[in-house]
């Protein structure tokens, strides 16, 4: 069974879609119900909207405890803020994260955000930009790097742990977009809105073993 959690702020029926279409035949529910997740095989936690507002709904569902647990023993997608939520902190209302893996979400500065020709860019990030792969993780399989993927944010990931990024996009500066740790995989951008690369990776997510 694949679980995409319900905390009431992920594009859920984006989500769920994608992964019907990849996965015809799997068992895919959409639930805010503990005991659901608890005997997923796979779990997916989408995020979209601000920080404070998706912790407040996580924890007024009683959900958190049942997101750090399969955050540690199952196959685990974060997207969007779902990455973000798994860190220490935000700069979006100075609120805490989960804390499950060290690194603060910090805000593009709007000072600093031009290409290289100088012209001035906007926040937030939002349309299709090249996902550069940092290394041969399973949920790149079939993937071309530097594909294009969607994106729809304001606040990137800052970690000093190297050792996590999968990969990085350049948005005035380069930041990662994806991160990976033994069962976890988080991309800040939405798979389920990118056509065949995200398509691709929601297949290789469903097909991923740990």
């Amino acid at each position: 069974m694949i679980v995409i959690i319900d905390y009431g702020m992920g594009n859920l029926k984006s989500v769920f879609n994608a992964f019907k279409q990849v996965s015809p035949e799997a068992d895919i529910k959409v639930t805010s119900n503990p005991a659901d997740i608890k005997k997923a095989h796979h779990v997916v936690f989408p995020g979209q909207g601000a920080m404070p507002d998706c912790i407040r709904e996580l924890d007024e569902r009683n959900l958190r405890s049942s997101v750090l647990d399969a955050a540690k023993t199952k196959p685990f997608l974060g997207i969007c803020i779902g990455l973000q939520m798994l860190f220490d902190k935000s700069e979006e209302g100075n609120v805490d994260g989960l804390g499950l893996l060290s690194g603060t979400i910090k805000r593009f500065n709007n000072e600093n955000t031009a290409d290289e020709s100088g012209h001035k860019l906007k926040i937030p990030h939002m349309g299709w930009n090249e996902v550069s792969q940092t290394n041969n993780h399973p949920l790149w399989q079939n993937i071309s790097n530097n594909d294009r993927f969607y994106f729809v944010h304001s606040y990137y990931l800052d970690s000093k742990d190297k050792n996590i990024v999968s990969a990085e996009t350049s948005y005035a500066q380069k930041f990662c977009c994806a991160i990976a740790k033994e069962n976890i995989f988080a991309v800040q951008f939405h798979p389920e809105k990118s056509s065949t690369a995200g398509l691709q990776l929601i297949k290789n997510f469903v097909q991923w073993s740990v």
